[in-house]
């Protein structure tokens, strides 16, 4: 079996002044009260888990629950208080500024609910912009940028600016700018929340059929997205996190599909198991 793509070892995130000093003193037995009466709120609580090469990887959870902290420390957006973090065996923690900034310009993709565009910069500009900072001219930017247009949809709005956009086409142009650099890992943070159900599984679609032969990590509360588009699936609760594999369908997507239909047994079976599952959390 090959080596994993993602790799979390024991990884915790607390806040507060005296977050390490704690944890040090816990010895791994973190009790978020005790830590929240010292003053301290514990983000992510002992999150171990791998992501293989090519698996979409869901990591499912109620709002406060802690897993955009957990996605936010494995692309080191902000640094965990302790445990190892792996991306392609290199320790994340281990990095300096420049390999983090090489690693992140050259292998991470990140879509996340707010778009985040440039408002004064077309659609194309838009997409263009990090192939510029990476130091590819002009012309060559703009060129792979048109491509990226055209693979998601948005012929024929390449000039607009994002005010001119739906929230739909929005996120569209977030995805193609992050296409753009072809990323071979993948994290998405909760991407598709702000749209409506209709815009919602369009998205989805478009995003598996994109994302297809990716490594990516996938942050959502919605039980059906996890559902439909997961090959493994976590919950986080409380900073921990646990292993879902007995509620995904084991035969989950039949061959040139990319997500599981609505609509299908195993789906709605699934849907109804990871419901059931949050309505247990305190």
């Amino acid at each position: 079996m090959s080596d994993p793509i993602i790799k979390c070892e024991g990884v915790y995130k607390i806040f507060g002044e005296n977050a390490k000093k704690m944890l040090d003193e816990a010895n791994g037995n973190v009790d978020a009260k005790t830590f929240q009466d010292n003053g301290c709120i514990v983000g992510v609580n002992n999150a171990s888990f791998e992501v293989s090469k090519g698996e979409m990887l869901v990591v499912m959870g109620l709002s406060g629950s802690g897993k955009s902290t957990l996605l936010r420390c494995i692309s080191r957006l902000t640094d965990a208080t302790g445990g190892k973090i792996f991306i392609e065996g290199q320790d994340l923690l281990q990095l300096n500024n420049k390999e983090l900034i090489d690693l992140r310009r050259n292998k991470m993709g990140m879509v996340f609910q707010s778009f985040a565009l440039l408002p004064h910069k077309t659609v194309v500009e838009n997409i263009a912009f990090p192939l510029q900072i990476k130091g590819i001219n002009t012309e060559d930017s703009i060129s792979k940028a048109m491509d990226m247009v055209k693979l998601v949809g948005l012929d024929g709005r390449e000039n607009y600016f994002p005010r001119e956009l739906s929230g739909g086409q929005q996120q569209r142009v977030g995805i193609a700018r992050s296409l753009a650099v072809e990323p071979d890992i993948w994290f998405l943070d909760e991407p598709f929340s702000a749209l409506d159900a209709g815009l919602r599984a369009e998205m989805q679609e478009l995003a598996a059929e994109l994302f297809a032969g990716k490594t990516v990590l996938l942050i959502t509360h919605d039980p059906a997205e996890a559902a439909r588009m997961g090959d493994r699936l976590y919950l986080m609760t409380g900073g921990g996190i646990e292993d879902l594999k007995a509620i995904l369908p084991q035969q989950p997507k039949q061959p040139q599909q990319t997500v599981r239909e609505f609509d299908s047994a195993e789906v709605l079976a699934a849907t109804g198991s990871l419901l059931s599952k949050l309505r247990e959390i305190p």
